[in-house]
């Protein structure tokens, strides 16, 4: 990849209004969630560069508008007339609004909700300033924030911008991740994947927004990336969700995205089990945050039938609210006192409108590297087994980890060193053992 030019002071859109006629070729507390750190210095670094935008709130809010008023993430009239990501605008930003190394864009996007209507996406794309010398081009890791929110102001582009709100969190947790690659010299793209309407726990509709985001990432001339760009995709938690479920599209969705290798850890799986595990304990905010989700996703199950009044207040109340909100507001809440029925999380109601959100089919046609903590005290250990002998009989090749770590964000931190390791080996061509075996 060509070396892009240097980072943009404000945000001056690059003109492409004409839709281009072109070939065609994703909870917990802030607090909490901080231990989740990478070990090198540069991502050390950049992490406490970022952290500083935490302390400065008021001004970052002044410079950076929040997406629902940034003209820049409205949708153009003639949104489907593009094709599928097809680049609709880009603009050059400053990563977090810091004058790092960094070359960095948003770029606005098209792309298709889990319902078949055309929607703007934006990703944000990341080039290190330094030149790549190979060999080969310049590789490009996909990497997905775990957005795990139900508004646009949790958006990674946002909190990446230098958007001053505690609900991006995640974005400056997940920083060293996407920092390691960079120190690499790999171009990064992370995406919006939820979409203009916030849609947590909407499989297709973020598996899409991931494939999309690359190809629309792959096609920005100022980044110097192409279709011969080496091509690999990570993602932790909610992240690791969004990234899962591009892998499982992309046969049909997008063949012209061809992955070298994908990392996942801490990987959702059941989501009544999910709830069921943090209702009623510290982070019972995400119990919230499923429960919501699966009502506006899916208004016709029935769902907010079942609610009581306080359920109702609730979803009116929250229904755009980030994660990180939730988590802070709900400390050992339980769903129950907000349904009219018992045993919410069990009802068929609420598993018909989950589990088509469930990942497992078809296994992903491409290497995997697979942990999860064996103590999660998020997302149980048990969904994670599951969900590799689903795969596993489909006859991928996966190298997984029962990580002995104890807990969700400490597996995050501790395995991440393995995930780039598996993600630079398959960038590099090494030779991987066929089928599933673990580390």
């Amino acid at each position: 990849m060509a070396t892009p030019g240097g980072i943009g002071s404000g945000t001056a859109a690059i003109d492409s209004s004409t839709p281009p006629v072109l070939p065609r070729r994703p909870g917990r507390r802030v607090g909490a969630m901080l231990v989740r750190v990478g070990s090198s210095a540069a991502a050390a670094t950049l992490l406490v560069l970022a952290s500083t935008l935490l302390t400065t709130q008021s001004t970052a809010r002044a410079q950076v508008p929040p997406p629902d008023a940034d003209p820049f993430y409205a949708a153009p009239a003639d949104i489907a007339a593009y094709p599928e990501g097809a680049i609709v605008a880009s603009r050059q930003t400053a990563l977090f609004g810091l004058p790092l190394p960094v070359s960095t864009w948003q770029v606005k996007y098209r792309s298709t909700d889990a319902g078949g209507a055309a929607i703007a996406d934006v990703a944000t794309v990341m080039v290190p300033m330094l030149p790549w010398f190979g060999p080969g081009p310049r590789p490009l890791l996909s990497y997905q924030i775990a957005e795990d929110s139900l508004g646009t102001r949790c958006a990674p582009s946002y909190a990446l911008a230098g958007g001053g709100d505690l609900g991006g969190a995640q974005a400056l947790i997940d920083t060293p991740f996407m920092a390691d690659a960079l120190r690499r010299g790999w171009a990064v793209v992370t995406s919006d994947y939820e979409g203009p309407h916030a849609r947590f726990l909407d499989g297709v509709n973020s598996g899409r927004g991931v494939l999309d985001g690359i190809r629309a990432a792959r096609d920005l001339p100022a980044a110097g990336l192409g279709p011969a760009t080496p091509l690999v995709a990570w993602g932790y938690s909610g992240g690791a969700f969004a990234t899962l479920w591009a892998a499982q599209m992309q046969p049909q969705y997008a063949p012209d995205v061809r992955f070298a290798g994908i990392a996942a850890g801490g990987l959702p799986v059941n989501w009544p089990a999910i709830a069921q595990h943090v209702d009623g304990t510290p982070q019972a905010g995400l119990a919230m945050l499923i429960l919501i989700a699966a009502t506006r996703d899916h208004p016709s199950a029935g769902i907010a039938d079942l609610l009581n009044d306080r359920g109702r207040a609730m979803l009116a109340a929250d229904g755009a609210a980030c994660g990180p909100d939730l988590v802070s507001k709900y400390v050992n809440a339980r769903v129950d006192d907000f349904s009219s029925v018992p045993n919410l999380l069990s009802h068929p109601i609420f598993r018909a409108a989950t589990d088509p959100e469930e990942l497992g089919a078809p296994a992903p046609r491409v290497p995997m590297y697979l942990y999860h903590s064996t103590s999660d005290d998020v997302i149980p250990a048990v969904g994670f087994t599951d969900l590799l002998g689903r795969y596993c009989a489909q006859g991928p090749d996966i190298t997984f980890v029962h990580s002995a770590l104890p807990g969700h964000n400490p597996a995050a931190a501790g395995e991440a060193l393995g995930a780039m390791a598996y993600l630079s080996d398959r960038v590099a061509g090494v030779p991987i053992a066929p089928g599933c075996h673990p580390r």
